[in-house]
């Protein structure tokens, strides 16, 4: 069977195609693509040599089975028996979020791991799940956040049927299903990207990896690679959503937003898929024009993780008051944040040593997602203490009352329902 392959390669003057022993030419199209008809078919695994070079897997690679170094495997999940057919979702305003690892809810470890205790969330009361990032990333365990393979779901997770009988088996449960996606950066080992193109600047920075090129020289290419990517996820994987990591990092001066960009292709999937697409994002900004409609100059986003009313909850119940907790610890505080999502607005942060923030004015409070925990939040801290190693069961029920109760979307973290006593 002949599949046209092919690999957006500027960088390159010859590609060639690896496969079952064999080499073969890709020729140069235009605008820096070279594609070949090969004789592949699903479970074929191939590679390309650029220039001669050390063999790499394919950018756009749908399957990793030998990891993140190793040769891309042809996948075809448009053959898996999707039972989800009158899935439509629900708004995002009714919501009850459950944020998951893959790789630590489960004995196992993997997706079929989670189906396993899918009814455990389902009598919790959650109809939400959002899965920390599932991009191939070097090793088998690890937080996800330096993925290098963002078209392939983790091997060592189960990869792309297993997260499509994951998906399918959360729908039929009820519960909708959030990807986390980094498009900020990706991790150092196994990054193959620039090798191909200039998908990286030296003009931007992020405090964890090279800045993505969304607004330099041949950038029309690398916002395709992404956009393509987030509507994978929405279209072939039927995820309900997708949850943006630290927006806040990514620079780009284009007169359409890569964030506004992926909000109005979710707009367009789900008027198309006829069911509700959510893009949630992450952003220390407060910055309110991320939420608010296209047409009111805003990028469209439906709803923002709200870390000023975790601080504030975190800092009036433990008493924390280093780093950003500077700026929090009143109850004042927190009725801020409960009123109107940022408590910070425009005025002085002792933290920042600087003006921060601007007002919400207008916004309905669903358009926010609050939390008492989450994965930074518990494993950024030195031993990744949960909220109930800091505080006495008392006032980890008001946390959990007060983020249930919240005018916000809420979100729960994995092990917060039982005070769970392992870190994370």
């Amino acid at each position: 069977m002949s599949r046209r392959i092919a690999v957006w390669a500027p960088n390159a003057q010859r590609v060639e195609l690896v496969h079952a022993g064999r080499r073969e030419p890709m020729p140069l199209e235009e605008s820096g693509w070279h594609a070949a008809e090969a004789g592949l078919s699903a479970g074929d695994d191939y590679e390309f040599s650029l220039d001669g070079g050390e063999l790499r897997p394919d950018p756009r690679s749908r399957c990793q089975p030998q990891g993140s170094g190793g040769p891309s495997r042809c996948a075809d999940i448009a053959g898996f028996a999707w039972q989800d057919k009158g899935w439509r979702g629900f708004p995002l305003a009714g919501a009850v979020i459950y944020e998951l690892h893959v790789g630590t809810f489960s004995a196992e470890g993997t997706f079929d791991g989670v189906i396993g205790h899918l009814q455990h969330l389902v009598d919790l009361g959650v109809n939400a799940v959002e899965l920390m990032p599932l991009a191939t990333f070097a090793g088998d365990r690890g937080w996800g956040y330096d993925g290098v393979n963002l078209y392939a779901p983790h091997p060592a997770y189960g990869g792309p049927e297993g997260l499509c009988r994951l998906i399918d088996a959360c729908h039929a449960r009820g519960l909708a299903v959030v990807v986390d996606v980094v498009y900020n950066h990706l991790g150092p080992e196994g990054n193959h990207l620039p090798d191909f193109g200039p998908y990286f600047t030296d003009r931007y920075a992020t405090p964890w990896g090279d800045a993505f090129n969304y607004d330099g020289p041949d950038s029309d290419e690398v916002r395709a690679f992404v956009v393509h990517n987030a509507a994978m996820w929405l279209e072939d994987y039927h995820c309900d959503g997708l949850r943006l990591d630290a927006v806040h990092a990514i620079v780009d001066t284009s007169a359409t937003h890569i964030v506004e960009e992926i909000a109005g292709v979710a707009v367009v999937l789900s008027e198309r898929l006829q069911r509700e697409i959510w893009i949630i994002a992450e952003s220390d900004a407060n910055d309110p024009r991320l939420v608010r409609d296209v047409a009111a100059g805003g990028y469209g986003v439906g709803a923002q993780w709200n870390d000023n009313f975790h601080h504030a909850l975190h800092a009036v119940l433990t008493g924390e008051r280093q780093g950003y907790y500077v700026d929090f610890g009143s109850l004042d505080a927190l009725s801020t944040a409960l009123h109107q999502a940022y408590v910070f607005t425009g005025q002085y942060s002792r933290f920042r040593r600087r003006r921060f923030g601007r007002a919400t004015t207008g916004l309905p409070l669903t358009r926010f997602v609050g939390y008492a925990q989450n994965h930074d939040q518990v494993g950024n801290r030195a031993r990744g203490d949960r909220l109930c190693h800091l505080v006495s069961p008392g006032r980890a029920r008001i946390a959990a009352a007060l983020v249930l109760l919240s005018p916000f979307v809420p979100m729960l973290f994995q092990g917060e329902e039982w005070a769970a006593s392992t870190p994370f």
